[in-house]
């Protein structure tokens, strides 16, 4: 149902059951999926390619430009996934040329109240962006990650899979999977055994990882001393530990 008081534009491609509250708006360039809910006052403008099942709250903005100086107009695009949540005046913008153009954020997460992703980020599947949530340009977000409210993470940071970032936290070099961190600067404090337990880990494997944490944290042992040790590792998880490290181009918490 669209409620006549919202907008859709003639060239936006609208799916099966798709619901658009009052003084919405949905502008050309945006493709949305079936069983999508607009709340009202809810803008969307594109290129944006959105799958099936989302919910977005009132006073969110989807797919508008980015706001990165650089940014000269150019056909750059959001393309999101199916069945996320996005709460009141959440902020989605587009991608940069300087990048490769795409803002993507993958299925089932929840955005919650004015958290922002900026132009090129990418975000996996199950994450939470608490309240407030402020993501730079170009952060990447594994899934499952939770970051609490009026968390901030700098540009180019990447967030490992399954981590948790406490409350207030300001996050400026890499975050390797399944740590738990909080702070100004966010620094390490233990492992999300909790998260990882809930999301059907076998306690052998959690095992590794503490052990994989305190090689890497606790140990005292030059960095590329422990990420060999880790990459010998007969878990897989832990090898995902020595990856990661490997593929960090800011550096790692420490």
């Amino acid at each position: 149902m669209i409620d006549p008081l919202a907008f859709v534009h003639p060239q936006a491609k609208i799916g099966q059951n798709v619901t658009v509250g009052p003084w919405s708006y949905i502008g050309a360039d945006v493709q949305l999926g079936d069983d999508c809910i607009l709340e009202s006052h809810v803008v969307i403008k594109g290129p944006s390619v959105i799958g099936s099942g989302n919910h977005f709250f009132q006073f969110s903005s989807i797919g508008e430009q980015c706001q990165d100086k650089k940014y000269a107009g150019e056909i750059t695009h959001l393309i999101m996934g199916n069945n996320n949540i996005v709460r009141e005046g959440v902020t989605i913008h587009r991608g940069t040329v300087q990048d490769q153009g795409i803002t993507r954020i993958g299925d089932d997460n929840l955005l919650m109240a004015n958290a922002h992703v900026a132009h090129d980020c990418v975000i996996g599947d199950h994450c939470i962006l608490a309240n407030s949530v402020n993501l730079a340009g170009h952060v990447e977000v594994g899934d499952f990650a939770i970051l609490g409210g009026m968390t901030g993470v700098h540009q180019f940071v990447k967030i490992g899979a399954h981590c948790f970032v406490g409350a207030t936290s300001f996050v400026n070099q890499d975050v390797p999977p399944f740590i738990i961190c909080q702070g100004q600067p966010s620094v390490p404090r233990g492992i999300n055994s909790e998260g990882l337990k809930r999301r059907g880990f076998e306690k052998q494997s959690i095992l590794a990882i503490r052990r994989a944490f305190k090689t890497l944290y606790k140990q005292q042992l030059p960095l590329e001393q422990a990420v060999n040790e880790l990459a010998n590792s007969e878990e897989a998880q832990v090898r995902d530990f020595a990856t990661f490290i490997k593929n960090s181009n800011r550096g790692i918490i420490r």
